[in-house]
């Protein structure tokens, strides 16, 4: 009863905390309290699940939290209501679980140990991003469009996300998951979506150490070892770029789904291998399903790692195996089932499967990543793999270091991962297949499915167990020399070279030697290198990690690439005192982009960079036509050929345009005008 009662207290502190901290303003700490207290609201149905099913962790609470959400998307879409029903859906579920766990009346499970301390640093680097948001752009307007839908629309559906009235579903965003969980947190704390887009980031932040350590410590066994891996993926996603990294844009789905669901669904496998349960494995499903949702390429992403985890590992324990095979069971059948959703999506996008002509548009918009060779096939250049840097370089002179701790879990994670990845994206033949069924935009993405921080980390391990207390004076002593070597390569055009193209190669050579090495030492019925000093290893790992993070200091802010919005706050007044929701308003393609993260309302045309290549969404139809308005005449047909309500010219861009009609507003840049259908 003690543990039932501090059940429902800690849920009812939750609520009473939102109700309290909407009391303080929309800036500074007003805001990050308020954007805290909704995500912890947001995430206390799946906390609340993790109790009635006896587990404890940031990583189950985080998936059965988006699988809760998904359930009440579903209402939402099914009845064509607003978000306000998965407000009340989510509340029946948390009700539900919390008169489970009371009935079955278990005690509160410990957490990781450790974990207050992860949380505690994700905390502080998260109020360190707050400094590096700088101006909401890029990919990150596209999908604030579709958060802004989802906060203010009343009668939703799938397609009243879209960025067209006219348009497709967007084959990586059809079912809307994470840009819902945007919404209700806009919803929750009382604040505009841009906000949360904006810094979610610095209240993420402590989640994603959170699970990203607590898949170390459950894969090592060790929480010197998961603090290894949290200080080694921090430092190749967040700090080797500068300018907050990745961990800048962790509201966006692309990173979020990375960052936070990938460790999670991680942390799940590894705890099969520990404490198999019908729990974890429904666990398993349920972020294998949320990931697919989120972002459907990174499931498969992760599958190559995880098949290649269970072939190596199978090869030294079969309860194991049969326990991975558990595994690979409840992540295959609820992807499978989501990706036959979406295949029919998929299949009207040009990426897949594509003409040589597309395949060449590609192949151009990403120069130097890839390597095509004379029979038409390609792979990705060798070189990307080390480009991110000295973890990244680390990581793949270490990676045949695990061969020696055969018998070790981590050890076939890190070969059997690794190889699995650099083999796919090696081969001209795999990878061409991967591309053709998911695009080469994603496909090169695979790359970073390779296990770095857990080589590092494993790595630094077998040397501790070498070299005793030396390895921590060598793991500073190398983190110094490789950033200085290998700063890094994070320009898409690869100006600097990428990494050492020789290092990947020897990464995959020296990764099957040292699975021929764990299969020699099985035969002569050999441990290898055993556990033991890995408070060294980790320490040496985070002083590994020090260099990066001095070079990030000086490259602390608001990353230059970010530009303001052109938009003038007369034009956006105007808009939104004349533009009523779901109206269709045209533009050129940059303005068009702007003014549909702005407003809840459709464009007719946006950067064809940012739009899925459907037959309904016709991305460079659409700017052709937007193009001839603008620099032939203002011909008022185009437009209403969209349905356009609205026009909106750049005076700045477009000085010649000619349009016969009065503006509603005009400023020194921007004319606004209401277009009336032709009778």
């Amino acid at each position: 009863m003690i543990a039932g009662a501090l059940r429902v207290v800690i849920a009812l502190a939750a609520l009473l905390e939102l109700a309290f901290v909407r009391l303080l303003p929309e800036s500074g700490p007003g805001l990050y309290a308020r954007l805290a207290a909704a995500t912890v609201v947001v995430l206390l149905p799946g906390g609340l699940i993790c109790d009635a099913l006896n587990r404890r962790s940031a990583s189950a609470t985080l998936v059965w939290s988006l699988a809760s959400l998904t359930v009440a998307l579903v209402a939402v879409f099914a009845t064509g209501s607003s978000l306000s029903l998965a407000l009340w859906v989510l509340a029946g579920i948390s009700v539900a679980a919390l008169a489970v766990s009371i009935a079955r009346r278990l005690p509160r499970p410990p957490r990781i140990g450790g974990s207050a301390i992860a949380a505690a640093a994700g905390a502080l680097f998260g109020i360190a991003l707050w400094h590096v948001a700088g101006p909401v752009d890029g990919d990150a307007l596209f999908h604030l469009a579709r958060v802004r839908k989802l906060a203010a629309f009343d009668e939703l559906s799938l397609h009243a996300v879209n960025e067209f009235a006219d348009g497709g579903l967007h084959p990586g965003y059809a079912f809307p998951l994470w840009h819902a969980f945007l919404a209700v947190v806009a919803q929750l704390a009382g604040v505009d979506p841009q906000l949360v887009v904006l810094h979610e980031a610095s209240v993420l932040a402590p989640l994603a150490f959170l699970v990203v350590y607590e898949a170390g410590t459950m894969l090592f066994r060790s929480g010197w070892l998961g603090g290894g891996v949290v200080a080694a993926n921090t430092a190749l996603i967040a700090l080797a770029p500068g300018h907050g990294g990745a961990f800048a844009s962790l509201a966006l789905p692309a990173t979020s789904s990375r960052q936070l669901i990938v460790p999670a669904v991680l942390t799940l496998v590894f705890t099969q291998l520990r404490e198999p349960s019908a729990a974890v494995l429904a666990g398993i499903g349920a972020g294998a399903l949320t990931l697919t949702l989120v972002h459907p390429s990174y499931t498969v992403f992760l599958g190559v790692p995880l098949a290649g985890f269970l072939l190596v590992r199978a090869l030294w324990d079969r309860r194991d195996a049969l326990r991975l095979g558990a595994a690979a069971v409840a992540y295959a059948v609820p992807t499978g089932a989501a990706l036959l959703w979406l295949l029919p999506i998929v299949r009207e996008t040009a990426s897949h499967n594509p003409s040589r002509g597309e395949v060449r548009r590609a192949l151009e918009q990403y120069p130097g990543q890839l390597e095509v060779l004379r029979d038409g096939s390609y792979r990705l250049g060798p070189e990307l793999f080390s480009r991110s840097g000295a973890v990244a370089v680390a990581a793949l002179a270490l990676i045949p270091l695990a061969g020696l701790a055969g018998r070790r879990r981590w050890a076939s994670f890190v070969l059997g991962g690794s190889v699995a990845v650099l083999v796919v994206m090696l081969l001209p033949e795999l990878f061409t297949r991967l591309s053709d069924a998911t695009s080469i935009s994603q496909s090169r993405r695979l790359a970073g499915f390779l296990p770095f921080a857990f080589a590092v980390a494993g790595g630094a391990a077998v040397l501790a167990r070498l070299f005793w207390v030396g390895v921590v004076p060598l793991g500073l002593v190398a983190g110094i020399a490789l950033q200085r070597a290998f700063p890094g390569d994070f320009t898409l055009k690869i100006e600097g070279g990428g990494g050492p193209e020789r290092l990947t190669w020897f990464a995959l050579v020296g990764g099957l030697a040292g699975i021929g090495v764990t299969l020699l030492l099985r035969v002569l019925r050999r441990r290898g290198v055993d556990a033991g000093r890995e408070w060294l290893a980790g320490v040496a790992v985070i002083l590994f990690a020090l260099p990066v993070a001095a070079h990030a200091a000086r490259n602390w802010s608001p990353s230059p690439e970010r530009e303001a919005s052109p938009l003038t706050p007369g034009l956006v007044r105007a808009l939104s005192e004349h533009v009523s929701e779901r109206a269709v308003v045209f533009s050129d393609p940059q303005t068009s982009y702007r003014i549909g993260a702005e407003l809840p309302v459709y464009v007719a045309v946006n950067p064809e960079t940012h739009v899925a290549a459907t037959k309904k969404n016709r991305p460079y139809e659409r700017r052709d036509d937007a193009l001839r308005f603008f620099r032939k005449g203002g011909d008022l047909a185009i437009p209403r050929r969209y349905r356009a309500g609205w026009l909106v010219v750049d005076r700045k861009e477009f000085k010649r345009v000619r349009v016969e009609l009065r503006p509603v507003y005009e400023d020194d840049r921007y004319e606004l005008y209401r277009l009336r259908a032709r009778r």
